[in-house]
């Protein structure tokens, strides 16, 4: 059964052992324990570390989820290995991180004691606070796994360290204000984070969740990059065989049990209701929300809109929680009575997404949340705030053409205006332009499906992953 511990009774001295090291925030959590579910599929004894609290709060998701506990899950060589690190307000988030950093590479050493090599997969962002603390080992090996697309990995080198690239040059040219800056994204830092990644000797490879039917030109400029670096990028994760059988959408099973959102939109046509939300890190504006209110509501069409504070930030994490409430116009809600439905809790993204009557996602466009809406075969409205975000609304709206893009990238400091949100709300659910949106999606859905699906590219690209880290 998955275990909760970090009792080196429940280790043997077994030929490989993978650590995974997640960045502490929720969407990374879910993309590794993900990976984590695959590995251990394989009789591969996985330990995922992480903070306490964001251990428990993933296990309490899965299990809401789920309706079923995480020790049914069959996942018996997956282990929880909670570290307790404690918050001060008055210290850094670099320090904490640098603690909690101090905390993961102690575990590792732990672990490594009791195994022929530790394989230790860490998010990308971890570099900066476990690459100091690995020396105290010598049976390891690490690799990095990046949570975002390969063209916003690719975009962000070029611009960096200024790889020569004709075509990206020219797509950048085209696209001028439109095209996303690293520092504009990432922030002044960028450059400095990606000259430490480059040079850091520890790692041994590098894993994407992604795929070649969705990106294969920037994953083979991508891998020209680090070419002694092997490259694999086999997602997404939630549609391997290996992490389906429990994390699956089904809209099967008790009724009595289902989400509201579920129950609701049994009851509306197919590809009748858009789908609204902004992910877990990110808190719109009471101005911002106001307007996304009426351009909903001006729009007249059918809507699930999950709307709530972001989660807590990764140095705050035993800190109070806050309370403040999303306030929404006065009578939005009973204008919109029947046609929409406002959720101000966890919602169950993936069934959302994969019910027949959800016919648009209007989003962040953050990578989880991009590749869920593809794999369900669901077009987008894409509204990026920050980061990776605005990469991925230019593969959505000018690369691949499976959604819209609500506002300019350029005028990002302003508050997006009702009227821009009802437009890109009735091209998605209510023109031919959003019709073949649609079925371009699908149809990269089903190549998708092939793709992970036993004998297809991505899952034969998993398959070499798992291979390569237990012989090497």
């Amino acid at each position: 059964m998955a275990t909760n511990s970090s009792d080196n009774s429940l280790l043997h001295l077994n030929e490989v052992t993978v650590a995974m090291v997640p960045w502490p925030e929720h969407g990374h959590l879910n993309l590794l324990f993900y990976l984590a579910r695959i590995i251990a599929s394989h009789s591969i004894p996985v330990h995922f570390l992480c903070l306490t609290a964001r251990n428990q709060d993933l296990i309490k998701r899965l299990q809401g989820g789920l309706k079923t506990s995480v020790e049914n899950l069959g996942d018996s060589n997956i282990h929880f290995n909670d570290l307790l690190v404690q918050s001060s307000p008055t210290e850094t988030k670099d320090d904490f991180l640098e603690r909690l950093g101090e905390s993961i590479c102690r575990t590792c050493h732990e672990l490594s004691t009791n195994t022929k090599r530790l394989v230790i997969i860490h998010d990308c962002l971890m570099i900066t606070y476990i690459g100091n603390h690995l020396h105290l080992m010598s049976n390891f090996k690490c690799y990095a796994f990046h949570p975002t697309s390969a063209f916003t990995r690719y975009s962000t080198l070029q611009q960096t360290i200024h790889i020569l690239d004709e075509d990206h040059d020219e797509m950048i040219k085209q696209l001028g204000d439109e095209f996303p800056t690293a520092e504009s994204t990432f922030g002044p830092n960028m450059a400095e984070f990606v000259e430490e990644e480059l040079k850091w000797k520890h790692n041994s490879g590098d894993i994407i969740n992604s795929c070649r039917e969705l990106e294969g030109k920037f994953i083979d400029s991508l891998a020209k990059v680090k070419e002694n670096t092997p490259l694999w990028a086999f997602g997404p994760f939630n549609m391997l065989p290996e992490s389906l059988d429990s994390l699956s959408i089904s809209s099967s099973g008790n009724k009595s049990t289902r989400h509201n959102c579920l129950k609701f939109l049994d009851k509306q046509d197919v590809n009748s209701v858009i789908f609204v939300s902004f992910g877990t890190t990110t808190t719109l504006s009471q101005e911002q929300v106001k307007e996304l209110a009426l351009g909903l509501e001006q729009s007249n069409h059918k809507f699930i809109w999950v709307i709530r504070e972001a989660d807590k930030r990764v140095d705050m994490e035993n800190g109070e929680e806050r309370h403040e409430k999303i306030v929404l116009p006065e009578g939005f809600e009973e204008r919109v009575e029947g046609r929409g439905m406002v959720v101000r809790s966890w919602a169950p993204q993936l069934e959302i997404l994969g019910h027949p009557s959800t016919g648009g996602f209007l989003s962040h466009c953050g990578w989880n949340s991009s590749m869920e809406s593809i794999s369900m075969g669901v077009p987008m409205a894409a509204m990026p705030m920050t980061v990776d975000q605005p990469y991925h609304t230019l593969l959505v709206s000018n690369v691949w053409k499976i959604g819209v893009s609500v506002w300019s990238w350029a005028r990002r400091k302003e508050i997006v205006p009702a009227v821009a949100i009802e437009k890109a709300v009735k091209t998605l659910m209510g023109t031919p332009e959003g019709e073949e949106m649609r079925q371009r999606v699908v149809e990269m859905r089903d190549n998708i499906k092939k793709s992970v699906n036993h004998g297809g590219l991505a899952y034969k690209e998993m398959e070499s992953f798992i291979s390569y880290i237990t012989k090497n």
